[in-house]
C-alpha cells in the first residue's frame, strides 16, 4: 500500500450538504477497495484560477489516505465519471 494526497474540486452548483455526501462516497471507495483515508480537510468555497465548464468558483477538499497501487486508477475513473468533480488531481507521497 502506498500513501497518496488527493485534491477534489466539486462544482458550485452542489449544496454544501451534498459536497459532504460525495466526499463520503470517495471515501467509501477507498475503504471498500482496502485503503484508509487519514485525513480530509475541506476548504470550502473558492474562486477558480481560470474557469472550468462555466464555473468560476469550487469546493476544495484535499485528503490523504493509503491505497495499493492498482486501485489508483479506479479512483481516478471513478472520479472523472462524477458529474459533480469539475476537476481533481492524485499524487503520491513520500515519506
Amino acid at each position: 500500500m502506498r500513501d497518496y494526497e488527493l485534491v477534489v474540486v466539486i462544482s458550485p452548483d452542489i449544496e454544501d450538504e451534498n459536497v459532504t455526501i460525495s466526499v463520503d462516497r470517495f471515501q467509501g471507495l477507498i475503504k471498500e477497495w482496502g485503503g484508509k483515508v487519514q485525513d480530509v480537510d475541506n476548504w470550502g468555497r473558492r474562486q477558480l484560477a481560470y474557469p472550468i465548464d462555466r464555473h468560476k468558483e469550487g469546493n476544495y477538499v484535499v485528503a490523504q489516505f493509503s491505497l495499493p497501487p492498482d486501485r489508483v486508477s479506479e479512483l481516478e475513473d471513478s472520479l472523472e465519471r462524477s458529474e459533480e468533480v469539475i476537476r481533481h488531481l492524485v499524487v503520491r507521497r513520500e515519506g
